[in-house]
């Protein structure tokens, strides 16, 4: 074999292999812009009877504020304050009675806090029990809330 042949040759196979390697890289084996990622899932997925509910931290609640397509319910007895854009306040222990005052559709978003997520957790296992497929916990309650730097109404 001559020595042009030879070069090209060799040129070709290192062509070939960056060329694969080009398009291994490049590829996430589907065909959207692979230059945007998917956002991540917000919260925790918490297993209770008849369903689930996500479990977020006041950092996700922060940002889920700015779009406010969901009903936010202080589910606390006492009077610590309240998260600003406060929806409805109804005891943890009288949610199953007072559905009246929730959304109507079962698959509606609900976000419910309470003190220190204790009693915003029954709530959400009640509500969940009760057919309602979208709800939210925020985790720590109120403490959590304040303790993340974001203030509550007095």
């Amino acid at each position: 074999m001559s020595k042009t042949m030879t070069r090209l040759w060799l040129l070709t196979v290192a062509l070939t292999g960056l060329l694969t390697v080009a398009a291994a890289c490049g590829s996430d084996g589907t065909n959207g812009d692979a230059t945007q990622a998917a956002p991540a899932p917000l919260g925790q997925r918490v297993e209770t009877d008849g369903g689930s509910y996500v479990t977020i931290t006041p950092q996700e609640l922060r940002s889920m504020l700015s779009d406010d397509d969901f009903a936010l319910v202080n589910v606390y007895a006492g009077d610590m304050g309240e998260i600003e854009d406060t929806d409805l306040f109804i005891p943890y222990d009288q949610i199953a009675g007072r559905l009246g005052e929730l959304p109507s559709q079962r698959d509606s978003q609900i976000l419910l806090y309470c003190r220190s997520g204790g009693s915003s957790a029954i709530a959400a296992s009640t509500l969940v029990g009760l057919g309602y497929t979208d709800v939210w916990n925020l985790d720590g309650g109120m403490i959590a809330w304040e303790e993340a730097g974001y203030p509550l109404l007095r």
